[in-house]
């Protein structure tokens, strides 16, 4: 195969992925190796991949490409989520706009709609997915809805409910009046609010002309309220003791009660108390047995139970309701007020807490085993910070709201009947089993006497069994599979679900396999722009992922994305990093095509080439050995960055330039060799990384057999000898001695071909690398001095110093302006960087390694400027 003289990604990704599936390189079987198993965090079915997905996704890739590569049996299972409330709404709109109504359907006609739609865009984001270089195992895709997975959350749930942790009650829950249905705690988001207060004039029903002050937020729940409260400690409301209130507007008579639970300081000290729509309001109705008036119907609108502003929108409701407080002189005044105000995380309206029946799922169970092995590290979190924040929602865990009053999900396997006169119920996984069940109760009962709950489960519920229902693991617990893959190794995901999912997962992983359910879990930070702001549509900060990788191929993409993602901190994505990413694989591609290009002769290999070839054997070790620490740690961003330093520094800058023969002269087979051994081994190490140009090059490097890929390949490197890391302490100091005589062609403007001598003064501890040093210096002779020559440019290497004899060789008017130019252009730079440092968007959201990267640049531009200023000072002088 020719190799193309430039790298176009598009042609070499699409080709390669499509080689990888045909030779099934990323299906995994169970056999005798050591099982690396991940699991998708599956996306949600109506999902299309945005910035996020690229991150997590990108991750998951370098852990299970890296494992396989380990000769780890990989096993990368993707899917997606039925996401209930998301794909109704979706099915709720377009239903719209033809003209239907969800309530104009049977629940099977809706459904049926709902399946279409989850054939026609199911798929979609993991068909993108591909596009990533995403090595799952396609053959394992499952959805949560799907056969196996559907009958095990029906099993899990009638099993938790004969064990007594499932119960139904009328509880105060979080409705969403958008979707129409409950949500559990972890649903809702707080965002501060500017809002109101308004004060509003309770006449007290004893004394006429007296009222009673209270402020609120909500003034259209007043139709609900069903008491005032007041602190028994509060001096300035005793007078109030024992009266009644009229309701403004309303005209109802409520008694004045007492609790320590008002706050004193809050507005009046007199508190409204409507224990239909306040979670604190209802346990203070329950204390004091008062009545509760539930004013607001399912979509948010006022109820006949109010009596007033009836189908009016509650948000309506306050804007009108000010208008006529203020009207009837009930409303003594409003301020602004900022507050916290709980959303729907689905569709981002304000919830409304409302007294509802819902079944429940008692957690405290399942909190007692799912901290320990976090605390004790069992199971390790990436960064362990997370730990803190696990902790915390565990000890003041409450029960989970498992109902949602949606047709899309999992049908609640309950069924009721009346028997005996009585409203009964059975749980049970099929319409069959109920009615044997029912009928132990009345025999004579039907299939037809028994009613299906109309409700669905909760999405969460099916994704806890993920790493278990992947494997078929709940229906059959001691199948092949999920022996052999269960626990998993690693998940990957995001902090903002550790309570949805994580949590949950390790929870059901304890209960239904009695270990966990992952070994390590590695947390993500958000994906933000180069201004620190959260990406999104909104905004129009959030690039399109498939656009990128149009234009900068796949793996410039994904290393773009990893040398800004810091395992848990958040991403500052900068676009420009793609490009880096991009002028990465053009390097890699035109050092490949400079090694393959070389004639090769058999002639003895030269001590210079001797040299670097130990050399950089050494440097592999070295860098492999701290990759190898790197992984561990999960640092893998910083992994990438050592092997970008390798390839780009070590190898391309350093190696190559070592053993590159003079133009139109060959190279040394025994230095070739090595160097294409090199390449080998440099190819597997970004791998992970950069999967597609990888394997390009490496299909490149030597003849290889259909069906042989990169991927399965071994990285076996050995740890360094002593010997080695001095070789690679002594190189280090060699390249700063070539550097430094660089340095001094550059400051003086010596032209490159100009062969110069260098002196060292009294010992040359590194006569060994004369012949390197000669070489990539362009140097005629090394000599060693006992004094310094007049008129020789100095520099050190630690404590040895070195000069270059330049005496004529200099021009001084063109180093002059020269030396201008450098300064203007630093002069330049530095300005861009202090005005980036002023910036305290940037200062206050930017990785503190980013800002402190930035100090240092102004730092050393400062003093190469100062030095600039005196150079040519000097140079005036001659």
């Amino acid at each position: 195969m020719e190799l193309a003289s430039k790298y176009e990604p598009q042609e070499v990704e699409s080709k390669w992925y499509q080689y990888w599936l045909d030779n099934k390189l990323f299906s995994s079987k169970p056999d005798n190796r050591e099982p690396y198993t991940v699991v998708i965090p599956p996306p949600n079915v109506t999902g299309v991949l945005h910035m996020g997905h690229m991150l997590n996704n990108t991750i998951q890739d370098i852990l299970v490409r890296r494992a396989r590569m380990e000769g780890k049996n990989a096993c990368w299972v993707p899917g997606t989520d039925h996401a209930s409330i998301a794909t109704e709404a979706k099915v709720v709109n377009k239903l719209a706009q033809q003209g239907i109504k969800k309530t104009d359907l049977s629940r099977d006609e809706f459904l049926q709609h709902a399946w279409d739609w989850t054939h026609e865009h199911g798929d979609i984001i993991l068909k993108q997915l591909r596009k990533l270089g995403a090595s799952c195992d396609w053959d394992r895709t499952a959805f949560t809805m799907d056969d196996t997975r559907s009958q095990s959350v029906i099993k899990v749930f009638c099993d938790l409910y004969d064990k007594g942790l499932i119960y139904r009650g009328v509880r105060m829950v979080n409705w969403d009046p958008q979707a129409q249905t409950a949500l559990s705690d972890e649903e809702v988001v707080y965002k501060d609010e500017h809002s109101k207060l308004y004060y509003l004039k309770y006449r007290v029903a004893e004394e006429p002309e007296r009222y009673a002050i209270v402020a609120t937020t909500r003034p259209e729940t007043i139709m609900g309220d069903t008491a005032m409260c007041i602190n028994p400690n509060d001096p300035k409301n005793t007078w109030l003791r024992g009266k009644h209130v009229i309701v403004p507007l309303v005209g109802r008579k409520i008694p004045v009660i007492e609790d320590e639970y008002v706050d004193i300081e809050f507005g009046t000290g007199c508190l409204k108390v409507t224990p239909a729509h306040d979670i604190n309001d209802h346990a203070l109705g329950l204390k004091h047995n008062l009545e509760t008036i539930d004013i607001f119907n399912d979509n948010g609108t006022i109820s006949e139970a109010a009596g007033i502003y009836v189908g009016m929108d509650r948000m309506e409701v306050r804007k009108q309701i000010t208008q006529d407080l203020q009207q009837a002189e009930l409303l003594e005044k409003v301020e602004d007020y900022d507050n916290k105000v709980g959303f729907s995380e689905r569709t981002n309206v304000p919830i409304e807490p409302k007294l509802s029946t819902q079944w429940f799922l008692k957690m405290q169970h399942f909190a007692d085993i799912a901290l320990p092995p976090v605390m004790e590290d069992e199971i390790r979190f990436y960064p362990s910070k997370y730990k803190n924040t696990y902790r915390h929602w565990l000890e003041n865990i409450k029960d989970w709201c498992i109902s949602r009053q949606l047709w899309w999900g999992h049908r609640i396997p309950a069924y009721y009947f009346t028997a005996g006169g009585k409203r009964e119920c059975v749980v049970a996984t099929s319409a069959e089993e109920a009615l044997v069940k029912a009928r132990q109760q009345d025999s004579t009962l039907t299939a037809a006497d028994l009613q299906q709950d109309e409700d669905c489960l909760d999405t969460w519920f099916s994704s806890w069994l993920w790493p278990i229902s992947l494997f078929d693991g709940i229906n059959n617990p001691d199948n092949q599979e999920i022996d052999y893959y269960y626990p998993t190794s690693d998940l990957v995901t995001g902090p903002d679900i550790i309570f949805f999912w994580v949590a949950r997962m390790i929870m059901a992983g304890y209960e239904y396999r009695g270990k966990m359910p992952f070994k390590n879990v590695y947390f993500t930070g958000i994906v933000r722009d180069k201004l620190g702001r959260k990406m999104s549509k909104s905004l129009g900060n959030s690039p399109d992922p498939l656009d990128l990788i149009d234009k900068y191929g796949a793996d410039g993409v994904r290393m773009g994305m990893m040398l800004s993602a810091p395992a848990g901190n958040d991403i500052l994505f900068d676009e420009s990093l793609c490009e880096q990413g991009r002028n990465f694989n053009n390097k890699i591609w035109n050092a490949f095509r400079l090694v393959k290009g070389w004639q090769v002769t058999d002639e003895a290999q030269p001590k210079a080439n001797k040299i670097a070839v130990e050399w950089f054997a050494a440097k592999l070790r070295l860098v492999n050995e701290e990759l190898n620490d790197q992984f561990s740690k999960y640092r893998i961003s910083e992994a990438l960055m050592l092997v970008y330093r390798l390839f780009w520094d070590e190898f391309s800058s350093w190696f190559l330039e070592m053993v590159k023969p003079a133009y139109g002269s060959p190279i040394d087979r025994e230095t070739f060799n090595a160097t294409l051994q090199f390449f080998d081994a440099l190819l597997k190490m970004l791998h992970p990384f950069m999967p597609f140009i990888t394997e390009e090059l490496w299909q490149h490097l030597y003849e290889r057999t259909k069906g042989d890929s990169i991927m399965r390949e071994k990285l076996v490197i050995d740890t360094p000898t002593q010997t080695e890391k001095q070789l690679a302490e002594d190189i280090e100091a060699v390249k700063l001695i070539v550097s430094g005589v660089r340095m001094v062609r550059n400051q003086k403007n010596i032209s490159p071909k100009e062969q110069l001598t260098l002196n060292v003064l009294n010992h040359n501890r590194y006569a060994a690398y004369n012949e390197i040093i000669v070489k990539m210096a362009n140097l005629q002779t090394i000599e060693i001095v006992e004094e310094k020559v007049p008129d020789a440019a100095q520099f050190m290497v630690g404590t040895d110093e070195f000069a270059v004899p330049v005496g004529n060789l200099i021009d001084i008017e063109a180093e002059i302006k020269k030396q201008e130019a450098q300064l203007a252009h630093l002069e330049g730079f530095l300005a861009g960087i202090k005005k980036k440092l002023a910036n305290e968007k940037f200062v206050a959201h930017a990785p503190e390694a980013v800002v402190a990267l930035e100090r240092k640049k102004q730092s050393d531009s400062e003093e190469k400027i100062a030095a600039l200023k005196e150079s040519i000072a000097e140079l005036k002088k001659k």
